[in-house]
């Protein structure tokens, strides 16, 4: 791989801190993994938070500084939308038009937790594409987006060019089967080692 794969996280006013960070860690991760093996070559992910503005209060209220605006963000490579409180990010005509313009370009679009719902509408998530997202919030996707066959009982769901997971620690684990798609089973494995993560490689959720 010549170049980084840029990868764009999404970051709006009441995401959920995990949604955000997890991903970010899988993927600044699995390039520090990549470059102690292959010292000289470029890296293998280019990872960048962008948000409507700069400052971004998370659920709970971390705040967090994003690399870049909607306006000045670079063409992504790997979009993930995360989820948290989606409301105010719905009715940002903004934001969803710049997921739709970011995903049309985008190798893969992934969204965690209620991240769906974005994904949804913007028109990412379109016909009967399966989903998924957080338990809590399945019912109302089914309701809100009839037309998307929704499944609940997995970490996440691979269409492809769309992937969606379940709530909020699963989109680690989604994160490292992206890794896996990319850049190979291997490093995936030894990026959740390095994170001490017990990644669940299989869709199904695990019992409980």
């Amino acid at each position: 791989m010549s170049t980084p794969l840029r990868v764009l996280i999404l970051a709006f006013d009441e995401v959920e801190a995990l949604d955000f960070a997890g991903p970010f860690e899988v993927f600044t991760t699995a390039s520090r993994v990549h470059a102690r093996q292959h010292p000289g070559q470029a890296p293998l992910f280019d990872v960048k938070s962008v948000a409507v503005q700069g400052m971004v209060k998370a659920r709970a209220g971390l705040q967090l500084v994003a690399d870049h605006s909607l306006a000045d963000a670079p063409r992504a490579d790997v979009l993930v939308v995360p989820g948290g409180v989606v409301a105010g990010a719905m009715q940002s005509i903004e934001t969803l038009s710049w997921i739709a313009a970011q995903s049309r370009a985008a190798r893969i679009t992934a969204s965690v937790c209620t991240g769906a719902f974005l994904l949804a509408a913007a028109d990412v998530l379109q016909g009967n594409a399966r989903v998924t997202t957080h338990w809590e919030d399945i019912a109302d996707l089914r309701e809100r987006f009839p037309a998307l066959e929704v499944v609940d009982d997995v970490r996440w769901v691979d269409n492809g060019r769309v992937v969606s997971s379940a709530g909020i620690s699963a989109g680690i684990d989604m994160s490292l089967h992206l890794v896996e798609r990319l850049a190979g089973r291997e490093l995936a494995l030894r990026t959740a080692r390095q994170m001490d993560f017990a990644w669940t490689t299989h869709l199904r959720s695990p019992s409980a």
